[in-house]
């Protein structure tokens, strides 16, 4: 037995060195790449999103953008560009994840069933395998959220796929400089439950309202006292972030999956004027003129093996098509780990199997979802000027044979499928999930 038990801590030191190795390896090959260069992608399929495909095409970056997309025979190739040949593939824009979970999320506990002050990115683990399991599926962009055991369980944050040892590295950054997120909010069973929490859905939207009207009498008081800080209230960071969403500045993102639980969601964006991307909406095709008169958007989820969840009995493979048909903008979502980052692609074809044309499937899986981050003129379409955030595949996207070759953030490889180890974190086996392992080198080895 002790002769096992050496064998396997020999082997698991190996496994961990080896894993250590591969971090440090990704992020000085990272690191090493120059960012001022530029490279040319030449001969692939390009899938532009908004505007026609491309069956063969050049797609230049430098500086960690765009700098040209075009057709071969008419997109002139500076002549100190590094080529790379990737005939045969397949480019499209880096995807955008509206819902994600990875990266270890703590949001509100149960002291209470609002915590507007929660600040998601505060338990946020940037070295969580998780993100390496993303950009194996092609993700670029995610809004990564708090649960949805809250009523609002706090702030989410929008990250771009980027090497990084903090949190802070990762973030997307607002025009002032603060970082970008929106605000979870959710309704229909998840929020219910004993005291303090509502156990009834019209005591949840009364709760919702009453969090509102204290933030409306804040912000009123806070207008007031203009430069008079004497007249000031005491600063409250929960009625603060929802001054941020009743001024539009902050998205609330809504887990919601009833007709009548969206239906309410809408008429409490109506009332007090915010923003709202409805997510999951698992019923939405009941309601979709109300969703599109009410200028709502959606991040809808389709999971191949429904269940689990009596809200979600009625999910449809249609509903994406028939938001469409009535004219909502619609997304899709991950919602990792209920659909597996790496799988992402697949969600649009089985939107397209439910009806929805192929190139919205398309834009659901990228443009729709920076549209819903406010992040439309930095990502979501292979356009000149926005950030170089691409996928390379060997073959259609919506084709389940094809797959993620590699994936660029700002101009720089982030995944590699010829990489070893990258490769690992996109077929999953042993050591993929291992993200706390360089931390734990001697724990037990009495080294």
């Amino acid at each position: 037995m002790r002769v096992y038990l050496m064998k396997f801590r020999r082997n698991a030191r190996s496994g961990r060195a080896a894993l250590w190795a591969a971090v440090l390896s990704f992020a000085v090959c990272a690191s090493a790449a120059n960012a001022d260069e530029t490279i040319a992608f030449i001969g692939a399929r390009l899938i532009r999103v908004d505007s026609p495909e491309l069956p063969t095409g050049v797609l230049i970056v430098r500086d960690g953008r765009i700098l040209a997309v075009g057709a071969a025979a008419d997109t002139n190739v500076p002549p100190d560009a590094r080529r790379i040949d990737v005939t045969g593939k397949v480019i499209m824009p880096g995807i955008v994840d509206t819902h994600n979970h990875i990266g270890g999320i703590g949001g509100g506990d149960q002291s209470k069933p609002l915590h507007p002050d929660v600040r998601i990115y505060d338990s946020l683990n940037p070295r969580d395998a998780g993100f390496r399991r993303a950009v194996a599926g092609g993700l670029t962009t995610l809004n990564i959220m708090p649960g949805s055991g809250h009523l609002l369980s706090g702030q989410t944050v929008y990250v771009k796929l980027r090497p990084a040892h903090t949190i802070e590295e990762m973030a997307v950054r607002n025009a002032d400089g603060l970082i970008a997120g929106g605000i979870k909010m959710a309704n229909g069973t998840n929020s219910r439950g004993g005291a303090p929490f509502p156990g009834t859905r019209a005591k949840s939207a009364a709760l919702v309202r009453e969090m509102f009207i204290r933030a409306v009498e804040y912000q009123s008081k806070v207008t007031a006292a203009g430069d008079d800080a004497s007249k000031k209230p005491d600063r409250d960071l929960g009625l603060e972030a929802l001054g941020e969403v009743l001024s539009g500045k902050r998205v609330v993102h809504h887990h919601t999956h009833r007709a009548d639980d969206i239906v309410t969601v809408l008429r409490l964006s109506k009332e007090f004027g915010f923003r709202v991307v409805l997510h999951h909406v698992s019923e939405a095709w009941m309601v979709a003129d109300e969703i599109a008169a009410a200028g709502a958007r959606c991040s809808v989820i389709l999971v191949d093996s429904p269940g689990g969840k009596l809200e979600a009995s009625q999910l449809s493979y249609e509903t994406a098509a028939i938001l469409d048909r009535a004219g909502v903008n619609v997304a899709f979502h991950t919602d990792d780990w209920i659909t597996d980052s790496r799988l992402f692609l697949r969600m649009a074809a089985l939107g397209v199997r439910g009806g929805l044309p192929r190139e919205k499937a398309l834009r659901a899986l990228t443009l729709s979802g920076a549209e819903m981050l406010d992040l439309q003129d930095r990502v979501g379409s292979l356009t000149v000027g926005k950030d170089a955030d691409f996928v390379v595949l060997d073959g259609d996207p919506l084709s389940v044979y094809s797959k993620v070759l590699e994936t660029w953030v700002e101009g720089r490889r982030v995944f590699d499928r010829n990489d070893p180890q990258d490769r690992l974190y996109g077929v999953g086996g042993y050591g993929a999930g291992f993200d706390t392992v360089p931390y734990m080198c001697c724990h037990g080895d009495g080294e």
